[in-house]
């Protein structure tokens, strides 16, 4: 199982078990995932690092005093 947290606005738009699709954005020398309907943005990733999977399950919710993470889990 691999993890990836998501920078979020709004945590009420999530719950933990819910299932959720991911699509990937392609940058000079990165990548990154969006969460489906805009709702999430995760950090860059190097091309050995890629997501194989697209869709992941919510497993943890946090706010922190800059943002509001959702963790997801992907079968990977």
């Amino acid at each position: 199982m691999r993890t990836m947290e998501f920078t979020v606005e709004n945590l009420a738009a999530f719950e933990v078990g819910k299932e959720l699709g991911v699509s990937e954005g392609v940058l000079p020398s990165a990548y990154y995932y969006m969460l489906e309907d805009a709702l999430g943005m995760s950090g860059n990733f190097t091309s050995r690092e890629r997501l194989k999977s697209k869709r992941g399950k919510v497993v943890e919710l946090k706010k922190t005093p800059k943002f509001n993470i959702a963790v997801l889990e992907f079968d990977e």
